[in-house]
């Protein structure tokens, strides 16, 4: 099944960031305030957001392309940079009126400290010509991943299923927010645990949860609801069908990017062939692995073929 993934050409459209990170040692609490001072040691930049869907795409094997929004500022460049060294083709439309979103990370002794994150909304020039590109895109790709950060860059997610799904692609979608039915008629979504309660409630029992998963299942028309689960693993419902897969047990380092990991393999493999149980088998695996690495990170091919 892997050999197959080489030939998937996959499309991400979403929100991208860039993920700073300064690493650096802690050895004394401020003076003016009852805080460590970390003293910086090095600095590190990694695709945050959609950008990192892709990058877990292609790191498994697949062709990917990615449409997203940045900024004309040095941020937007570094992504260009890194989406060009993962051999991603990206689609990236400048708005010279915004700021790239950085998310700046403060790492010592391998905890993280602190977060600051800078944003600004696109304009809706910018957002109509990235619409025009997706549907000229649309023919070229075996899948599309809509990976929704809330940041403002897929206004028009309702058209893009719309248009994907009329051209007999599949559509998932990771979700954000409790307004969810903008995502009516993907194939699947795919929030994790919190997101879900969020949007259905709490629920006390398994088959409450099924009840409820495939309530809203039914109301937005998706084929499939795949629940991330963090240490329940997680659990995808789908017409006929549940699927639940253990979590990997091993040593969870970092569960930043997890989900990136998981819908890029999983839209991956369907694309591929697999059905929904392999798909979530495999998607599982590699969110096993991603957990065990700090940051965004992401699982490559061989690593998946070692663990499966």
């Amino acid at each position: 099944m892997l050999e197959k993934v080489l030939q998937v050409r996959l499309l991400v459209v979403g929100d991208v960031m860039l993920d700073r990170y300064w690493f650096g040692e802690v050895n004394r609490i401020s003076p003016e305030a009852p805080v460590p001072v970390v003293k910086v040691e090095r600095s590190e930049e990694r695709l945050g957001g959609a950008a990192n869907v892709a990058r877990n795409a292609a790191a498994v094997g697949a062709r990917t392309a990615l449409l997203s929004v940045v900024g004309d500022d040095d941020a937007g460049r570094s992504l260009t940079r890194l989406l060009a060294d993962g051999g991603i083709e990206a689609g990236l439309h400048i708005d010279p009126a915004i700021d790239t979103t950085v998310k700046l990370r403060v790492i010592g002794r391998q905890q993280q400290l602190l977060r600051i994150d800078f944003e600004t909304l696109p304009s809706h020039e910018t957002l109509n010509a990235k619409l025009a590109e997706f549907e000229r895109r649309i023919a070229d790709c075996d899948v599309v991943i809509l990976s929704d950060y809330g940041k403002g860059g897929l206004v028009h997610i309702a058209e893009m299923i719309r248009l994907a799904r009329a051209a007999g692609k599949p559509v998932l979608v990771d979700p954000k927010g409790d307004e969810w039915g903008k995502y009516a008629g993907a194939t699947a979504i795919t929030p994790n645990r919190s997101e879900l309660r969020e949007v259905v409630g709490r629920w006390s029992s398994e088959a409450e949860l099924f009840a409820k998963a495939q309530k809203l299942r039914g109301e937005l028309g998706l084929d499939a609801l795949l629940v991330t689960r963090s240490e329940e693993g997680m659990t995808l419902f789908a017409d006929h069908e549940i699927h639940h897969q253990p979590a990997q047990a091993r040593e969870v380092f970092d569960v930043s990017g997890a989900g990136d990991t998981v819908i890029a393999t999983l839209a991956v493999m369907l694309a591929a062939g697999a059905g929904w149980a392999e798909a979530i088998r495999i998607a599982n695996v590699a969110a096993g692995i991603v957990v065990g690495k700090l940051g965004t990170a992401v699982v490559t091919r061989e690593e998946l073929a070692a663990a499966l």
